[in-house]
């Protein structure tokens, strides 16, 4: 008994050392849930692949399968209120301003039906619908009688390639073997699957509601719907379209499933598409002509065509960067025991590179050029009513998505965000003129496909900066690739977002600091001083450093283009009287103007590190007080938290330079949790390695890649400093190909700690200096040219 265990676990071995340990996910049994499943996608179609032997579920998805409708959902004249909010908040009364918010200055409408946006037009990012596949045993080879139907399986394996976006099931079956091999390709726009048999087969297309199914010409599915627009009319038509081409045995039709006989080999091509025509994505007026067209192209070309182009159009993308840290014996088993065996304590370096470049293979796999950026879970959703809608949260959530995309060098992938934020200016400046009487234009805490830019349904949700913060994307891409076209194109929309500001800054009489106001820090409460809870405020501490970041990258912009000098001069003016960060009694970077009380200690949102990260304003060589007024902060909200907020936690660790701390939070992000929750209210990640907030939300995903980044390369601070946050797990590594800020790719190969080779490509041609095991050296380079640095 003992020979034939080890001989599973050596078998088990070999099987998964043969895989790279960085770059692939692995599992020995289908998916039982959702947060199991291989998640496939070429930026718009996406998949979940469960890999049930008998009977098999696909999960559909397409980015614009939106449920809602465009809606004007502000209160005109809402600004008539604003003096007496602001002169309850002047005078201390927050629970009065904040009851006169909710009464007047809230979204007119339901707004996003406090995150159950299904069924008002606010809307709600939905499931396309479920590819089903249940398979007929074959006969074992030479049985008969009894002996044919008992069926046995083994060597089972279900892998996810990370470098080739290709999903792959593979066993045995009464003593034959059987491979399906899944990848979708953005060239050709189709998901591709191809089934090795012998393969007997009935596949079905449905999905919880508003579908119809049909069969079409015996060898097609066809489904189709009208969503819900939320007023009771037809919001977005969608078909998805599934062709079937076998080799060898029959396909036929029987109502409305496909049955496959007896076939060699079959190749299943499916396509999707909406009569969405926002501010991205394909832009159809028919659904229906647009799939046959896309099937009609991909069926002509071979299996091996395809393949090759989806595989050369996701590694252009995957290729650009690569981190190699040690496996272990952890590193060999099945993804789901990988993460058990590491929270148990099992060492296992090589898992945080998976994670790494997960969450660069979920960017690439979520968010294209042309199409609508990742939402809160990429494109990957199962139900009807998605968790908090699967909208766009403006509070942290989508700006997370986008973290690693520059520091990875992907720059592109960032234009469907860039794209959503243009797409926000128009509504946004009717916004401001309702709520505020201003120019330029706002978002608020959240938005949709229908440029959604009132505040929410509460005061909890009304906070304005979502559009400073997400003005900080548009100057970063600048900062990291100096194209000067993008700027171009951006200032406008950062000018636009300034003169909103500037125009809503009042006097705190008693401080006379410039102040927001009404606002909130996001999310959070505090007590006043009578005990009373509110949530309602004047000149938080991230207003305040996001109105910095604003007003100072748009007065570089026009600096740089030449233009609005008075115009810059306001802004500087303006900046220099915002309120300051502050200091508490208890040494702590304070979150509010005042040292209130905290109801929740241990918040979610950290959002007065802000200045810390994701902006730069606060660092430890150069306001070495307020770094340490962040690190206490940090003790005292705690290490725990949902997922991404363990994310954000190892950002700033990082840009603390505490490598050990950032490591800690890297690990609770990766313990394991079951099904789609954490034990208690805090994260994880799931088998498949979904963050788990909970429920799964992708912006954790993104957030742990862009930190383990951060850790190794950071350029914010007017250096490139080469392993700034360098965990003593890690003692030797090698990454290629990160992005640096002023236009520099980065190879960095470390041992004991130590810098031990790297090399800087110029891309500009500009100076910069570089610090490298503790020492600094200044670099000139020719564009184009690479320096050996070590």
């Amino acid at each position: 008994m003992q020979q034939k265990l080890l001989a599973i676990l050596f078998a088990t071995s070999v099987s998964a050392l043969a895989t790279d340990p960085t770059t692939t996910l692995w599992f020995d049994k289908p998916a039982a849930s959702f947060h199991e499943s291989l998640p496939l996608g070429n930026g718009r179609v996406g998949a979940m692949v469960f890999g049930g032997v008998d009977e098999e579920r696909i999960v559909l998805n397409e980015s614009s399968v939106w449920s809602g409708s465009p809606d004007d959902d502000n209160r005109e004249g809402a600004h008539a209120a604003l003096p007496e909010i602001r002169r309850l908040l002047a005078e201390g009364k927050n629970r009065e301003a904040e009851a006169l918010v909710n009464q007047t200055f809230t979204c007119k409408g339901p707004g996003s039906g406090g995150g159950r946006g299904a069924n008002v037009p606010f809307g709600c990012y939905q499931v396309l619908g479920n590819l089903r596949l249940k398979f007929q045993d074959p006969t074992p080879e030479g049985a008969i009688g009894a002996n044919a139907t008992a069926p046995s399986v083994g060597n089972y394996t279900r892998t996810l390639d990370l470098r080739s976006g290709e999903g792959i099931v593979s066993y045995q079956k009464n003593g034959r073997a059987f491979t399906r091999e899944h990848f979708i390709s953005a060239p050709d726009e189709v998901f591709v699957s191809r089934l090795s048999g012998p393969v007997s087969v009935t596949l079905s297309l449905d999905r919880p509601e508003r579908f119809q199914t049909t069969a079409v010409n015996d060898n097609e599915l066809l489904m189709t719907g009208t969503l819900n627009d939320g007023r009771g009319g037809k919001g977005i038509t969608y078909a998805g379209r599934l062709r079937v081409v076998a080799r060898g045995g029959s396909v036929k039709a029987e109502g409305n499933n496909l049955v496959v006989t007896d076939a060699e080999e079959v190749i299943l091509f499916f396509a999707a598409a909406t009569d969405y025509r926002g501010f991205a994505g394909r832009q159809l007026s028919d659904p229906l002509a647009a799939t046959t067209a896309d099937l009609d192209k991909a069926a002509a070309k071979s299996f091996a065509d395809l393949r090759a182009a989806q595989r050369a159009d996701h590694q252009k993308w995957f290729d650009r960067v690569e981190l190699h840290l040690p496996a272990t014996a952890n590193s060999a088993l099945p993804t789901d025991a990988r993460l058990a065996g590491f929270a148990k304590g099992d060492p296992d370096p090589a898992l945080a590179a998976l994670y790494f470049n997960f969450g660069r293979y979920l960017l690439i796999c979520s968010s294209r050029p042309g199409g609508l950026p990742a939402n809160l879970q990429g494109i990957w959703a199962e139900e009807i009513q998605t968790p908090w809608n699967g909208d766009w949260h403006l509070n942290i959530n989508v700006q997370m998505n986008y973290w690693p995309a520059l520091v990875c060098n992907l720059p592109e992938l960032q234009e469907p965000l860039n794209k959503l934020i243009a797409s926000l200016v128009e509504p946004g400046s009717k916004t401001a003129k309702a709520y505020y009487n201003s120019r330029g234009w706002v978002a608020h805490m959240m938005t949709n496909p229908w440029g959604f830019t009132a505040p929410g349904e509460s005061a909890v949700w009304g906070a304005s900066s979502g559009s400073a913060w997400m003005c900080g994307h548009l100057w970063d891409q600048y900062a990291f690739t100096l194209d000067r076209e993008h700027l171009k194109w951006a200032y406008p929309i950062m000018k636009g977002s300034a003169e909103f500001y500037l125009d809503n800054l009042w006097e705190d009489p008693k401080s006379k600091w410039l102040v927001t106001g009404p606002s909130n820090s996001p999310e959070n409460a505090f007590k006043l001083a009578n005990r009373v809870k509110a949530h309602v405020c004047m000149g938080p501490t991230m207003d305040m450093q996001q109105l910095r970041e604003l007003f100072g990258n748009t007065a570089h912009t026009a600096e740089i283009l030449g233009v609005d000098g008075e115009f810059q001069t306001e802004l500087k003016e303006k900046s220099a009287r915002l309120a300051p960060n502050q200091i508490g009694p208890d040494g702590r970077l304070q979150e509010w103007l005042e040292p209130y009380a905290e109801p929740e200690p241990n918040h979610r949102h950290c959002s007065p590190m802000y200045g810390l990260h994701p902006y730069n304003e606060i660092t430890p060589r150069g306001t070495p007080e307020l770094a340490e007024a962040c690190r206490k902060f940090l003790e005292a909200r705690g290490d725990d938290g949902t997922g991404w907020s363990l994310a954000w936690k190892i950002n700033f660790w990082a840009r603390l330079g505490d490598g050990e701390r950032a490591y800690k939070l890297l690990k609770m992000l990766l313990r394991p949790v079951e099904g789609s929750s954490a034990s208690g209210r805090w994260g994880g990640s799931s088998a498949n390695l979904f963050d788990s907030c909970p429920p799964f939300q992708i912006d954790g995903n993104f957030g742990g890649c862009a930190g383990i980044a951060e850790m190794l390369l950071q350029s914010h601070a007017g250096e490139i400093e080469l392993l700034p946050a360098l965990p003593k797990a890690w003692p030797q590594g090698k990454v290629t190909g990160l992005r640096a800020r002023g236009g520099y790719t980065v190879d960095i190969e470390w041992k004991d700690g130590k810098v031990v080779g790297a090399n800087l490509l110029n891309l500009n041609g500009n100076p910069c200096i570089v610090k490298i095991n503790g020492a600094t050296k200044s670099i000139r380079s020719a564009k184009g040219e690479t320096t050996k640095l070590l």
